[in-house]
């Protein structure tokens, strides 16, 4: 099925293009989310006609995300702390949510959370590195300092011990 794409979708296409994608994957999946329209002769006409302002968007769309990303650039260092046990090991994990918001209060640049990707689950105390895709072609990465904000014993091993004993 040929459709015409609304909004850039990752690892298929930009938004204008005109692309070919398998039946369901249109019907299930870009119809309902409005990133793509079928591409009827009114829409292929309707797409050339308005090519220009969609380019125009994109390239708007795309400095804007080269200024945030150079803000990103310049923080250099996102620090959170978190409840740690004696081991290093946080209690619960910093998710992609909870990032975007320290990003927000700590530097007051704010993305997306689904725009930010992590290589591996931060769940101890250490440095870890994001990536934050702020466009297709935009992506840049900041470092991120998990510290222990409390140390708590692990207790659990505590309790059995006493109750043997």
């Amino acid at each position: 099925m040929q459709v015409i794409l609304k909004k850039d979708v990752q690892n298929l296409g930009e938004a204008g293009d005109m692309v070919t994608v398998k039946d369901g994957y249109a019907r299930n999946y870009l119809l309902p989310q409005n990133a793509a329209e079928v591409a009827t002769e009114g829409a292929v006409k309707n797409r050339e006609q308005n090519i220009a302002r969609i380019k125009a968007k994109q390239e708007k769309l795309h400095q804007e995300a080269l200024a945030v990303a150079e803000k990103i650039e310049k923080f250099a260092e996102l620090k959170l702390s978190a409840k740690a046990g004696e081991s290093g090991k946080l209690f619960g994990t910093i998710t992609t949510k909870k990032l975007a918001e320290e990003l927000l209060a700590q530097a007051g640049i704010e993305v997306d959370r689904k725009n930010v990707s992590l290589n591996a689950p931060i769940n101890k105390v250490g440095e870890y590195k994001m990536l934050i895709k702020l466009t297709s072609k935009v992506k840049c990465e900041l470092a991120v300092t998990v510290t222990a904000s409390e140390i708590l014993k692990e207790s659990v091993e505590e309790e059995e011990t006493t109750e043997e004993a």
